[in-house]
């Protein structure tokens, strides 16, 4: 790496792994109310949208990152509401665990699709990186066999490849505003969620749980954007798997879910290969 370009590389690194901390409380919201899947999404998404158009006024942002957003900053909107969609009932139908150990696996998906799509190389470390990922994914994955729903699996997966898919663009086109478009995938599903929902009648204590759920995904998503625009998209997508190991040490501080020894030695297993690769790769 250029050392001149190493600066932003470490800022890059920072805000995905603030990012990934902050994804890994997800499942905490989400199971913490008793409020359905489309209710969350849409109060999350009201508060977010609010949120961060608030936020760019505030910073004299808003015209470039709502008008300006190109085709690309659409294409972010639209495959982050996708993602969205299926992101919070995954949670509901499976477990915490088992939603943050299939997102591991978006390093290969997005070193996949930034290889393919965008011609980007795929380092050796890189690569043994995501093979030491994926076998934390597998050995946890062991672990939980015959215990998770096969609905949020899928569900789960699919917000991976959403979002693996998010990464690449933003690698793609750097110049891609954050906020514009993490506020934009909100709004396109407020009124789907309106329609399969029942918000109004979601308790007022749960609303204000779902506002800070808004606010910190907020953030977390404008943070993940600019921070993979400094950083390798399979990198991006390796560091995020932070949240593997984080979310059940989360679910058990919370809700006391005990994890298993699987899920212990696989959520290591991915922790140390994203602290090697990252320091390898800088």
């Amino acid at each position: 790496m250029n050392r001149k370009n190493q600066p932003e590389y470490y800022i890059g690194v920072v805000l995905v792994v603030a990012a990934a901390v902050t994804y890994s409380t997800a499942g905490l919201f989400t199971k913490g109310v008793e409020a359905g899947a489309w209710d969350v999404i849409f109060w999350r998404g009201f508060f977010a949208a609010a949120l961060t158009t608030a936020w760019t006024i505030n910073r004299g942002t808003f015209r470039p990152n709502f008008f300006a957003m190109g085709y690309s900053g659409w294409a972010v909107a639209v495959v982050g509401a996708l993602g969205t969609a299926a992101f919070i009932p995954a949670f509901k139908l499976t477990t915490i665990a088992n939603v943050s150990l299939i997102y591991a696996v978006a390093p290969l998906i997005a070193a996949l699709l930034a290889w393919f799509f965008i011609g980007e190389k795929v380092s050796v470390r890189m690569i043994a990186g995501c093979v030491g990922a994926l076998l934390g994914v597998a050995i946890i994955g062991v672990g939980s066999l015959g215990q998770v729903s096969f609905y949020g699996d899928l569900l789960a997966l699919w917000m991976t490849i959403a979002m693996a898919s998010i990464m690449v663009i933003y690698r793609k086109y750097p110049e891609t505003p954050g906020a514009g478009p993490a506020a934009m995938q909100s709004v396109l599903l407020l009124p789907v969620a309106a329609v399969f929902g029942n918000p109004i009648n979601v308790e007022r204590t749960e609303v204000y749980i779902l506002a800070a759920f808004g606010l910190l995904f907020a953030i977390a998503s404008v943070t993940l954007a600019e921070g993979a625009k400094r950083v390798p998209s399979g990198q991006t997508a390796l560091i995020s798997a932070l949240e593997t190991p984080l979310a059940p040490v989360f679910a058990f501080l919370v809700f006391t879910e005990i994890p298993n020894t699987a899920t212990f030695l696989g959520g290591s297993i991915v922790l140390i290969a994203v602290l090697i690769t990252i320091r390898t790769e800088s």
